[in-house]
């Protein structure tokens, strides 16, 4: 049984994550986030892990790549300007980054070529950027010849 404090705290941290969702192309400044979810900075990024299962600063690296994901799908702009609009500074952080979630480079991602037509809902799920689905593709991978 959830507590009225857990349950008051995880409706602070999903307000929090939503700020954070709003101005996903802004730095991310956890002492504000901390204060909308009123506490202190060290127990705003503990308690989102927790809540969250990544960091704060792992979510909105991930939520950056999931639009990054949908502008190279839907658009012929060039990468370097979609990475400044998504809120990365550095091209090569941005790539790096974006490697690391999706698991292939934004150029391969691009041209792997349009996804196929199914429901919203499935193409969501399946393009949702997972750590462990990019994990398991690195090792896959490596072992191929």
């Amino acid at each position: 049984m959830v507590t009225l404090a857990v349950e008051q705290l995880n409706r602070r941290m999903l307000r929090a994550r939503d700020a954070i969702d709003r101005a996903y192309a802004q730095p991310l400044d956890i002492s504000r986030l901390a204060e909308v979810a009123h506490v202190s900075d060290a127990h705003f990024i503990r308690t989102f892990h927790a809540t969250f299962g990544e960091t704060p600063h792992r979510y909105l690296q991930r939520r950056r790549v999931e639009r990054a994901m949908f502008l190279l799908r839907e658009s012929q702009r060039n990468i370097t300007n979609i990475c400044l609009d998504v809120g990365f500074t550095s091209l090569g952080t941005f790539s790096r980054t974006f490697s690391d979630i999706v698991g292939e480079s934004p150029t391969d991602y691009r041209a792997r070529g349009y996804v196929m037509a199914a429901p919203t809902c499935f193409t969501m799920a399946w393009m949702r950027p997972s750590q462990e689905r990019a994990v398991l593709e690195k090792r896959a991978a490596a072992i191929s010849p």
